[in-house]
């Protein structure tokens, strides 16, 4: 029998939201909230098809007191829950991991636009049955993916996160998984992104935006 995973992805408000990619939006406030809400659609939309063998989403979950963020994510298919906590982004996660209609759960970064349903359905699938695992980011620092399966998924999300969750006990997840560890916070990374291909919600957006020159 497959495992069904409830997905659990925070998104602040768009005003304070992604401040490190300003330098390509600034000082137009529309376009900065335009792209965060862009990089959040891809990362739902393939979150909502992700499915391996024995691994199969079955419920996404957006934690968001941001009234344009929750709209967009309920018109793709995920559900919302309002920022109850207000107390930063491990608070937001543990109160969306009580929301959930499974007994399996990830917390999934919100910034993830190259990131392919195949991927996160492999990591689900690697996941399995363990009681907690996570996938680091491209830095090797950063933690992009954490799951539970029957536990309490236990955040620490921010900086130095993968090995902050690893002394808590979860196991990393290995393999490439190239989209599901490229986050984008920077403009440098989003160019990363671009490497590996956007979403359409990104890539509708790449003509308004001053992208620097990839890196040899």
């Amino acid at each position: 029998m497959a495992v069904e995973w409830s997905v659990v992805v925070p998104a602040k408000r768009l005003a304070v939201a992604k401040t490190r990619l300003s330098p390509l939006t600034a000082p137009d406030g529309d376009l900065h909230a335009d792209l965060v809400l862009a990089l959040l659609a891809d990362t739902v939309t393939a979150a909502l098809a992700a499915a391996d063998g024995d691994a199969v989403v079955a419920d996404v979950v957006v934690v968001t007191d941001d009234p344009r963020a929750a709209a967009l994510v309920t018109a793709l298919g995920a559900r919302t829950v309002p920022d109850e906590p207000d107390g930063g982004l491990n608070a937001a996660l543990a109160h969306g991991a009580r929301a959930v209609r499974t007994a399996a759960v990830a917390a999934l970064s919100s910034d993830l636009p190259a990131l392919r349903p195949a991927e996160l359905g492999a990591a689900l699938r690697a996941a399995g049955d363990s009681p907690r695992t996570l996938v680091a980011d491209a830095a090797g620092t950063g933690t992009t993916l954490l799951t539970a399966c029957g536990g309490d998924l236990a955040p620490r999300f921010g900086p130095g996160s993968a090995a902050r969750h690893v002394a808590g006990g979860a196991l990393p997840l290995t393999g490439e998984l190239p989209g599901l560890r490229r986050d984008v916070d920077t403009p440098a990374d989003l160019v990363e992104a671009l490497r590996l291909g956007v979403g359409r919600h990104t890539a509708a957006l790449l003509p308004r935006l001053p992208l620097p020159a990839p890196r040899c």
